[in-house]
């Protein structure tokens, strides 16, 4: 099957007419591989589908993006990239919906990091395509969003977002200012932090895994 983006797939466990989809998102630097690994702690009913970056940056690693470490927030993301990428995976969850058995209007990107960046512009950017975000150990950023995303309607969408108190990749400041311009949306959002760095915690995997549930 030739989508727009490598993937690997987990079959749901239950079938149904229609599945809802978990579609992952990793970070920068890594790889389709890395979430992928939880997915049999996954709950039985969705299709997990976990997508490959497309830009390659050698020896197995990919970035939705390319980012300039030494610089501050506003200098840290090529935006241009990221903007594609968002596109890309917008695209891409059309593909899904066409190829495989899910139901369209239930589709949750779970991102960690950079990963989590980019599902916070496609949820904002095409609210119609996403229903809830899993959002771990990253942050939002409005310009990577499609400039007149606040004229969207944000009322079936659902965040969960999570960061690690002692996080030295991405500030934790980072992703606690994005919770209000959330709550400003009309957005129904969850927040929590757990006492890592840039990873994700037992406990932070627990509850978003309830969360889908709920």
């Amino acid at each position: 099957m030739n989508l727009s983006l490598h993937h690997i797939v987990r079959e749901p466990k239950i079938k149904k007419d229609k599945n809802p989809l978990l579609l992952l998102l990793h970070g920068y630097g890594s790889n389709e591989e890395d979430l992928f690994s939880f997915t049999t702690e996954l709950p039985d009913e969705f299709y997990v589908i976990s997508a490959r970056a497309p830009f390659d940056m050698m020896h197995g690693c990919y970035a939705w993006y390319a980012i300039n470490f030494d610089a501050d927030e506003n200098k840290f993301s090529d935006i241009s990239q990221a903007r594609t990428s968002r596109d890309i995976i917008a695209d891409f969850i059309d593909e899904l919906v066409s190829n495989y058995n899910i139901d369209a209007t239930n589709v949750t990107l779970i991102g960690f990091s950079q990963g989590s960046i980019l599902s916070y512009a496609v949820a904002l950017s095409y609210p119609e395509k996403v229903q809830r975000v899993v959002a771990m150990s990253g942050y939002l950023n409005t310009e990577i969003a499609v400039d007149d995303y606040k004229e969207n309607d944000f009322s079936s969408l659902k965040i969960f977002a999570s960061h690690g108190i002692v996080d030295q990749v991405i500030p934790i400041a980072w992703s606690r200012k994005s919770i209000p311009v959330f709550e400003s949306l009309g957005i129904e959002i969850v927040y929590k932090e757990y006492p890592v760095g840039h990873g994700v915690a037992p406990q932070n995997f627990f509850d978003f895994k309830n969360w889908l549930q709920l």
